[in-house]
């Protein structure tokens, strides 16, 4: 797949780009990455790229020009095959591992990074998508875009191992259950029995359940509405005794 950052600080990407993930995705052919510098499609010396909102207020806001001009040459240029244009911003979308996976079965992926008080509202209708990481204010697109793109670029064949991301934390809509290293013992503290016995189905369960333990107390919306095993309900219930017995 392609992705293409739009951006007007294109010198932000350098360290991510240079990462071993993107690295390793880029050498196995999997991906190909354009930085596009929305600057360069400013006429003058200046490049001018904001003005002052209309209406008065504090800030500035992106023009249409040249978004839209840097826009319009990257879709031109495009792959042939499915394509979506994303723009980060506050009022889009949270965005979720289930976006990631969608993305990731694209051809090409534009991401736009808006910047200061935000873009003109024209630009939105030129986007497919708006996409947000949450509730709250970044100084501009470009720390959101790494994101998502690390997202989707760690789900692409070859960019890291597939048993990797099969068991992480919304993959299977919990959150992924505690992991431990060597040593077995450090300042007292002992690594699970169950983790050392070699019994391979009584640590599949004992993952299961403290994966289902974790998201409980952590993220029990991700468990409404979830279509649960009887394994899982027997778990949940055996957590639930647990907690009752500990809160006496």
């Amino acid at each position: 797949m392609k992705i293409t950052f739009l951006t007007i600080f294109p010198q932000l990407f350098d360290s991510f780009l240079a990462s071993p993930i993107p690295q390793r995705a880029i050498k196995k052919g999997v991906l190909e990455v354009d930085v596009v510098d929305i600057k360069d499609y400013s006429p003058g010396s200046f490049r001018h790229i904001d003005d002052s909102p209309f209406g008065g207020g504090p800030g500035m806001v992106m023009r249409c020009q040249p978004v839209l001009d840097a826009l319009r040459a990257v879709k031109k240029e495009q792959p042939a095959g499915t394509s979506v244009t994303a723009a980060l911003s506050p009022a889009g979308a949270v965005f979720t591992q289930k976006a990631a996976h969608r993305y990731a079965d694209l051809d090409h992926l534009i991401l736009l990074c808006g910047h200061y008080e935000g873009m003109d509202e024209r630009i939105y209708r030129h986007v497919d998508e708006e996409v947000s990481l949450g509730d709250f204010i970044l100084t501009g697109g470009e720390l959101a875009a790494m994101a998502v793109a690390d997202a989707v670029i760690r789900l692409l064949p070859g960019a890291i191992r597939s048993e990797s991301t099969g068991e992480e934390s919304f993959e299977n809509g919990l959150l992924e259950y505690p992991q431990y290293t060597q040593p077995a013992v450090y300042d007292g503290e002992s690594v699970p029995d169950v983790l050392l016995s070699g019994n391979h189905e009584k640590i599949r369960k004992w993952r299961l359940k403290e994966s289902l333990r974790k998201t409980l107390l952590r993220r029990p919306d991700l468990l409404e509405g979830r279509d649960l095993s009887e394994e899982e309900k027997r778990f949940l219930e055996e957590i639930k005794a647990e907690s009752s017995v500990t809160d006496r």
